[in-house]
C-alpha cells in the first residue's frame, strides 16, 4: 500500500480568531501543536478577502513550520505575486467566490484555461510545484496534465455531502443539503457514483503521471473511503479537525485523524 500524508488545514483556527478581531487561538500554536501531533503537511488558504488567515500568518507560518507547507491560493495576479515571493512547498490552485461560506466547488480549468496556465507558469518560475484542486472527472484528470500540473486535489465535496445525508442526522437539521434531499435510496445510489468518480479520476491522474490529493468535507466518519483508493497519497483535512479539537484538543484531534488515515 502507498503512503498517505496528513496535511491538516488550520485555516479554522484563524476563523475563531477572526471572529473577535483578537491573536487568540494563536495560529502559530495551532501550527506548532499540528506539527508535533502527526501532521505530514500544514495546509493554509491565503483568500483575496483574507476573511481568516492574513499575510503575517503566511510569512510567520513559512518561517517557523518544521513541515511543508501547501498553500491554497486563487488565480488573482495580486495573490499569485505574494505567492511566488514567499515560495511554499506548493501552491494549489483553488476557486474563489466572496459570497461563499467555503470553497463550493473544483476549479474550471476548462473556462478559465489561459488563466489557469498563466498561473501555473508564473509559479513555475519561481520553482514552486502546483496542484489543482478539481472535480473528480476524467477530463479534468487530463487537463491539469497538459497545462502542467505535478498534482490534483480531487474535490469531495459531493461525496462528503451524501455520505452525511445518507449517515448522519444532517437532513434533520438547519444546515440540510437542499439540493440532495432525496430519498435513502437515491442517496446510497448518487454515494456510489460520486465515489466511483474519484476512484476512476485517481487511477487515470496516476496512470497520467500525476499525484493525487483529495479534501473537502472528509472528517472522522468518512475519511476510511479515501483510505481504500490506492492512488490517493495525500489528505487534507481542516474544518473537522479543528470541531474535534474543542472536546479533545488540537492534539488529540490530530492524532485521531492520523491514525484513521495511516495505511
Amino acid at each position: 500500500m502507498s503512503k498517505m500524508n496528513l496535511g491538516v488545514n488550520i485555516d479554522h483556527v484563524a476563523v475563531l480568531r477572526e471572529a473577535r478581531q483578537v491573536n487568540d487561538p494563536d495560529i502559530l500554536q495551532a501550527l506548532y501543536v499540528a506539527c508535533e501531533s502527526g501532521a505530514d503537511q500544514i495546509t493554509i488558504h491565503l483568500r483575496e478577502d483574507r476573511r481568516h488567515i492574513q499575510d503575517v500568518d503566511v510569512k510567520n507560518i513559512m518561517a517557523f513550520s518544521k513541515l511543508p507547507v501547501n498553500l491554497e491560493c486563487a488565480i488573482d495576479k495580486k495573490i499569485l505575486e505574494i505567492v511566488s515571493k514567499i515560495k511554499p512547498h506548493r501552491a494549489t490552485l483553488v476557486p474563489e467566490k466572496r459570497e461563499e461560506v467555503t470553497t463550493e466547488g473544483g476549479l474550471d480549468i476548462f473556462s478559465y484555461e489561459d488563466e489557469t496556465r498563466y498561473a501555473i507558469e508564473l509559479l513555475h518560475d519561481s520553482i514552486i510545484p502546483v496542484s489543482l484542486f478539481v472535480d473528480p472527472s476524467i477530463a479534468a484528470m487530463e487537463r491539469s496534465k497538459e497545462l502542467g500540473a505535478e498534482m490534483v486535489e480531487l474535490h469531495t465535496g459531493l461525496f462528503a455531502n451524501l455520505f452525511a445525508m445518507l449517515h448522519s442526522n444532517l437532513p434533520h437539521s438547519n444546515h440540510s443539503v437542499k439540493e440532495i434531499e432525496f430519498p435513502r435510496y437515491e442517496l446510497s445510489s448518487r454515494l456510489e457514483k460520486a465515489l466511483e468518480d474519484i476512484k476512476y479520476a485517481a487511477t487515470h491522474a496516476n496512470k497520467l503521471g500525476l499525484e493525487v490529493a483529495a479534501g473537502h468535507g472528509l472528517n472522522y466518519h468518512n475519511v476510511h473511503e479515501m483510505m481504500k483508493i490506492e492512488e490517493i497519497i495525500e489528505l487534507n483535512i481542516g474544518q473537522s479537525i479543528i470541531a474535534r479539537s474543542v472536546f479533545t484538543g488540537l492534539s488529540e484531534a490530530v492524532k485521531e485523524m492520523k491514525k484513521l488515515t495511516t495505511r
